[in-house]
C-alpha cells in the first residue's frame, strides 16, 4: 500500500516552487468505506490531479490522487520539501481506500516507527493501537486487503531532500494493520526505504 507514495512525490517535486492545488486533508468522518462515491469525493474535493487504474487482489479500481509541494513551505523537519498527497481508491465507484501522507508541519502524517514492536498479532486491539500510533492516515477494505482480512489501517510518511542539481534523497516508511472481526490485529506490514 505504501508504493503510491514513490509515484506521488518524484514527478511533482522536480518543479521549483509549487506544484499541484492546496488542499485541506477532509475530516475522518467525511468519506465512509463501502458508502461514499466517486463522484461524492470529486464533489467536494475538486477535479483530482491524478487518475489512475490498479489492481488489488484480482479486482480493478481506480485511483485519483492530490498533491502539493511547496519549497517555501513549513516542513516537519529542516531540509524537507514539503509536500502531502490524498489518495482514493474505488472499486465500481464506491470508496475502498483512503491514504494521506504529508511532510508539511502543520499536519505531518509521521509515526514512531519504534513503537511497532509493541503491536502483536492475535492481542493487541485497535484501541491500542490508536494510543500507541495515534490516530492512521490510511485506511483500506476489500479488494484493497485480502477479503479474509477485514479492514485495514496504515500510517505513511515520506521526506524528500536536495533538489534537481544536488540530487534528491527519499525516505519513506509505511505501516499496514490488518484487523479480524474483533476488532484485533491480525496482520502487520512495515516497510522502509531510503536515506533520511
Amino acid at each position: 500500500m505504501n508504493n503510491f507514495t514513490k509515484l506521488l512525490f518524484c514527478g511533482i517535486l522536480l518543479l521549483a516552487g509549487c506544484a499541484g492545488r492546496d488542499f485541506v486533508r477532509p475530516s475522518s468522518d467525511a468519506f465512509k468505506l463501502g458508502q461514499t462515491t466517486y463522484s461524492q469525493v470529486v464533489q467536494q474535493m475538486g477535479e483530482p490531479r491524478k487518475v489512475g487504474d490498479v489492481v488489488k487482489n484480482g479486482k480493478n479500481l481506480k485511483s485519483i490522487t492530490y498533491v502539493y509541494a511547496a519549497t517555501g513551505g513549513e516542513p516537519l523537519e529542516e531540509g524537507v520539501i514539503p509536500a502531502r498527497a490524498l489518495v482514493y481508491y474505488f472499486h465500481n465507484d464506491v470508496l475502498v481506500g483512503q491514504a494521506f501522507l504529508s511532510s508539511f508541519k502543520s499536519d505531518n502524517s509521521n509515526f514512531d516507527d519504534i513503537k511497532i514492536d509493541k503491536i502483536i498479532k492475535g492481542k493487541t486491539t485497535r484501541s491500542e493501537v490508536f494510543q500507541l500510533l495515534g490516530k492512521p492516515s490510511s485506511s483500506f477494505i476489500f479488494p484493497m486487503v485480502k477479503e479474509t482480512s477485514g479492514e485495514a489501517i496504515g500510517y505513511s510518511y515520506q521526506t524528500t531532500r536536495g533538489g534537481v542539481y544536488s540530487g534528491f534523497k527519499f525516505f519513506r516508511k509505511g505501516l499496514s494493520i490488518s484487523f479480524d472481526d474483533r476488532n484485533i490485529v491480525s496482520d502487520i506490514d512495515y516497510a522502509s526505504s531510503g536515506n533520511k
